[in-house]
């Protein structure tokens, strides 16, 4: 029986009370209650993805974690929900550890959250953003570079990591490109706090993705992952497929005839009304800047995911991944993932030191 890796104590770590610096990340369909008290139980940061739930739904969904673990969690949310208050009752009400946010939270709703206790950890893509939500009073940021899965920037993380560790004062979380232990110390290196991961979770055994398609990923080379914005009209990053290159081929017309199929059908699953799907469009309309005929598109992206994520039909959905997709090749549990992550980090550690330097240059003798 192998010994469990050694602490590494970081700022992260000491924020949210978990022993290893890494996070999993809030990934809608697939961070659900098996995956997230798995991802605790190892000693890390697991994050539930609350987007595709209805508010009663994430409530049963926080009990079922907590019946499964006594770790630290977190849940994520969409800060332009027009219920997002709702569910921040929820998280207070229930304990909930973390909340962290796809998209920049106001002011207000950080200060209700951080009033209760509860930490506030916002994703981001952009320094300027980070800044804002660093003076609003978050308590840490994700730093999501252009590797990461799902929607995604242009900026590759070894660029937009040291902008942010360089322009704030709190714990900074690295974010696309992630999946092993010298990823964990170069983020480290850079003065990150820890990584979170995305599609490394995805692929383990405790993840509740249907075995067919955790197949495509693990079958995926680096080529075989791409960006499309004819999803939902964002870039997205996703597994290259058929049903990809078709969407990049049709016209704006059988766009937005798919998109309000996709909107009957997830209204009707996540048991909503027509005006609070009005409240959450007109909510995204005042928080991202976005066109009706946008709004209209953000409807495609849950069916299409839960097409394979939950139905196991990649052929009519979409499979939201990281680049690093190209490069896995196994299944662990979470418990055999964050070990081996972190015994690897420490074994990188402690290689560094034996490094000599000298003022000799090398051609003299």
């Amino acid at each position: 029986m192998t010994s469990a890796p050694a602490r590494m104590e970081t700022a992260l770590t000491r924020l949210v009370g978990v022993r290893h610096p890494i996070v999993q990340t809030g990934m809608g369909w697939v961070a659900g209650p098996r995956l997230v008290s798995a991802t605790a139980n190892a000693s890390a940061l697991g994050i539930l993805a609350s987007a595709t739930m209805s508010v009663e739904q994430l409530r049963s969904a926080v009990r079922e974690v907590k019946s499964r673990t006594d770790e630290p969690f977190g849940v994520n949310l969409r800060a332009d929900a027009g219920d997002a208050r709702e569910r921040v009752r929820v998280i207070v009400d229930e304990g909930v550890r973390v909340a962290s946010f796809a998209l920049a939270p106001s002011r207000e709703l950080i200060a209700e959250l951080k009033d209760a206790g509860v930490v506030v950890i916002p994703s981001i893509g952009a320094r300027r953003h980070a800044e804002k939500v660093a003076a609003w009073g978050a308590d840490a940021v994700v730093v999501q570079g252009g590797e990461g899965g799902g929607h995604t920037g242009e900026v590759a993380t070894t660029v937009l990591l040291p902008q942010v560790v360089d322009a704030v004062d709190i714990p900074v979380i690295a974010a696309g490109g992630f999946f092993d232990g010298r990823g964990l110390v170069a983020a480290l290196a850079y003065g990150a706090a820890g990584v979170a991961m995305g599609t490394r979770f995805l692929l383990t055994s405790d993840s509740t993705v249907p075995d067919a398609v955790k197949a495509r990923y693990l079958a995926a080379s680096v080529k075989d992952v791409t960006v499309t914005t004819r999803v939902d009209g964002l870039p997205h990053r996703m597994l290259r497929t058929e049903l990809v290159a078709s969407l990049e081929k049709s016209g704006r017309a059988a766009s937005l005839a798919r998109a309000v199929r996709h909107a009957a059908a997830f209204r009707k699953l996540s048991g909503m009304g027509r005006r609070e799907m009005i409240r959450d469009g007109l909510a995204m309309r005042h928080g991202k800047g976005m066109t009706w005929s946008q709004v209209l598109l953000a409807a495609n992206t849950p069916m299409m995911l839960k097409s394979a994520m939950v139905d196991g039909v990649p052929e009519a959905g979409v499979m939201a991944s990281g680049q690093v997709a190209g490069i896995i090749e196994d299944l662990p549990s979470c418990e055999e993932l964050i070990s081996g992550v972190m015994t690897e980090a420490t074994e990188v550690l402690t290689r560094l030191p034996s490094l000599t330097l000298s003022d000799e240059h090398p051609l003299q003798h």
